[in-house]
Parts: structure tokens; C-alpha cells; sequence
């Protein structure tokens, strides 16, 4: 009965673990695609200065950036050269 009682422990704590990982994956995964993102809005700035296309920075697209990641900075540059 000592042994079930340890199993069932195990299980518990094993759940317990995985709940409080998962979320700290999705703030690991959010932060590291807003670094990517912002790092990304500033070297297409410096670089498309040179040929008249760049994004300003502002909070909106900051946070389309740091939430898409490359993906958003493509967006927003996509946007920029269709409505410009």
C-alpha cells in the first residue's frame, strides 16, 4: 500500500511540474521572439535607411514585432511598402 501511495506522489508531483513549466516555455518562447523581433525592426531600419524604406518605432509596431517575431517585422514591412 506504501508503494501505491509513493506512485501516486510521484504522479502528483510530476503533474504539479508540468504545470508550472508550461507556462514558463510560453514567457521563454514570448521573450525570445520579442528580442528576435526588436532586434530585427532595428537592423531593417538601419539597413532600409539606406534605400528609403524604414519602420517607425512606436509602441504598436513594437509589440507586433516582439509578439510575431520575424514574421511581424515582415508584416509591418509588408504593410509599410503596400500603403506608402
Amino acid at each position: 500500500m506504501m508503494v501505491l501511495y509513493f506512485a501516486l506522489g510521484l504522479v502528483l508531483l510530476y503533474i504539479i511540474g508540468w504545470l508550472l513549466l508550461a507556462p514558463l516555455k510560453f514567457l521563454l518562447k514570448l521573450s525570445l521572439s520579442s528580442v528576435l523581433g526588436a532586434i530585427l525592426l532595428v537592423v531593417l531600419n538601419l539597413i532600409g535607411g539606406i534605400f528609403r524604406v524604414t519602420i517607425p518605432l512606436n509602441p504598436l509596431n513594437a509589440v507586433i514585432a516582439g509578439v510575431l517575431g520575424l514574421p511581424g517585422v515582415l508584416l509591418l514591412l509588408l504593410i509599410k511598402l503596400i500603403f506608402h
